[in-house]
């Protein structure tokens, strides 16, 4: 199970925090995500288009934010590749402290996805996180 801890800055941490409570504006800061139908700000249907190697996947699922207390977002996502082969889930806490953002990621993948291995899942989910943070300091 890849484990993700990655911290950045972004410009205006309040305008980060609405951004990260509400799932129809977080979703498409993910690089490949996007939204496909929302319940509410904190529950909806996604879909995200993954490359590992030289496979590209497309996965789709719920994403829920699970809790939030001001400063610190617990969400869950649970998806599976459209051609079905795969799955994969993950829980995804996020805190903005002042203009301080810390992710911490737990991904479980299952399938022909994790036959890319260990190795791979983590830099794919790395530069995920890095883009994610690039898109959330000017979203």
């Amino acid at each position: 199970m890849p484990t993700l801890n990655e911290s950045f800055s972004v410009p205006n941490g309040q305008q980060s925090w609405a951004v990260v409570t509400d799932l129809n504006k977080l979703i498409p800061c993910v690089p490949g995500a996007k939204v496909l139908s929302a319940d509410s700000p904190s529950k909806a249907q996604a879909e995200i288009t993954v490359k590992m190697g030289s496979m590209g996947m497309v996965f789709t699922g719920p994403v829920e934010i699970l809790s939030q207390d001001g400063t610190t977002a617990k969400i869950k996502a649970n998806t599976r590749e459209k051609g079905g082969q795969s799955n994969a889930s993950g829980d995804v806490t996020i805190s903005v402290s002042g203009n301080n953002v810390s992710i911490s990621a737990d991904a479980q993948v299952s399938g022909k996805a994790a036959s890319m291995g260990e190795g791979t899942i983590v830099a794919v989910l790395t530069q995920l996180v890095k883009s994610f943070a690039g898109n959330l300091a000017t979203a």
